[in-house]
């Protein structure tokens, strides 16, 4: 598996395993227990893996999450 992200917001890692997953995309998140046990200072991010075969894909829905985040701005 490839890391396709690392992140500290809950709202972001919502969104992408829900686009993720509603394309079939198949990941796993990283770290989760650890990023917990730290409480809200942030010192470890989740990593999101994806499949090396399905890497292009799952590059294409973040490119389209950041594109919808700059045209609400």
């Amino acid at each position: 598996m490839i890391e396709l992200v690392r992140t500290n917001d809950p709202v972001f890692l919502s969104w992408l395993n829900a686009h993720l997953e509603g394309r079939g995309v198949r990941f796993v998140v990283l770290d989760q227990h650890a990023a917990l046990m730290d409480g809200s200072i942030g010192a470890v991010p989740r990593r999101v893996m994806v499949d090396e075969d399905q890497l292009p894909l799952a590059r294409l829905i973040l490119a389209e999450g950041e594109a919808l985040a700059r045209a609400e701005d």
